[in-house]
């Protein structure tokens, strides 16, 4: 390839992601950029499955623990801190591994951000306001009087999207689609190679799903130990970024006594395969994704294979 590389390994969550990464370092100088948006906030560790210290110390990684978990961390920061990153690890003479399950940051990464206004706090109350009082059909409505071609795409109880169109079109007086066609798509300073780790069964992914998160339920000290310091700062609370990750959330809630134990792992292991539904929707969604079976106990030399013979 005339561009340098940076291989994008992607999948669900419990698809192996970091062991196929660690096995292709092993064997050819590289160096991990974690594409997780749960791996950037420090003493988040076990319900995060963060790679572990003895991991970390045999090959660098990068964008992990960055943040404290009261920060928040933008796609638009990813974007900014993962290109320099890869230059930095070319010009060392290594391979950047670009790897996680934040399909939203590997897209940003492709095919560059859009560029809309940033949110409004006072705006964005206004519009919850008017949502209240009249509902958000009657607000989709006036949506469609704005920018019809958004409210055409969107579902008129989507309240989340139509109330950022509304925002949009208030902003920047255009309507939303008209600043999306204007998009032009970055052109990127390396050749992007998108390893795709999915499971041909998909039980077998919820087999492994279980099994991950009952051992962090029962390792010592465990994810309620590591939620219950996080609770103890008296910081933090389940509106932040980093406590709306998956297991966080319900473990928060098991503690404050809302819900049981038996519930706390049901609730858990359902919002962890709807992550790993939607990873695969994204994963899908990308034609030229190159598809290895995460399933397969060979799966991390197929990766490595098809990467050496991609270098050439």
């Amino acid at each position: 390839m005339s561009s340098p590389v940076a291989v994008a390994i992607m999948g669900p969550t419990a698809s192996g992601k970091t062991a196929a990464a660690l096995h292709i370092a092993s064997k050819i100088p590289a160096e991990i950029i974690s594409v997780d948006s749960a791996l950037i906030y420090r003493g988040m560790d076990i319900g995060t499955a963060k790679p572990t210290k003895a991991e970390r110390d045999a090959v660098p990684h990068h964008l992990i623990d960055i943040l404290d978990p009261i920060s928040s961390y933008s796609v638009r920061q990813f974007r900014d801190d993962a290109i320099p990153l890869i230059a930095d690890i070319v010009a060392r003479g290594r391979l950047p591994l670009l790897v996680g399950g934040t399909m939203l940051y590997f897209k940003a990464l492709r095919d560059g951000l859009d560029d809309l206004p940033p949110a409004n706090p006072a705006l964005r109350a206004q519009i919850d306001m008017d949502i209240a009082r009249h509902g958000i059909s009657a607000v989709h409505e006036r949506l469609r009087a704005l920018d019809p071609m958004t409210a055409d795409r969107l579902k008129p109880t989507d309240t989340q999207r139509i109330q950022r169109a509304m925002e949009i079109v208030l902003l920047s007086g255009q309507p939303m689609s008209s600043l999306l066609a204007k998009s032009v798509q970055p052109v990127l300073p390396f050749s992007l190679l998108p390893l795709a780790l999915e499971p041909s069964n998909r039980t077998e992914l919820h087999a492994r799903i279980t099994t991950r998160f009952d051992y962090m339920l029962s390792a010592i000290p465990g994810l309620l130990d590591e939620v219950s310091g996080l609770r103890n700062r008296g910081d933090l609370h389940l509106g932040l970024p980093s406590m709306r990750c998956v297991g966080y959330r319900q473990a928060w809630e098991y503690l404050d006594g809302g819900i049981s134990r038996d519930a706390l792992r049901e609730k858990g292991l359902a919002a962890t395969r709807q992550l790993a539904k939607r990873q695969l929707t994204w994963l899908r969604a990308m034609d030229d994704r190159v598809v290895i079976d995460c399933l397969a106990a060979d799966y991390a030399n197929q990766a490595l294979s098809f990467i050496q013979k991609s270098l050439g």
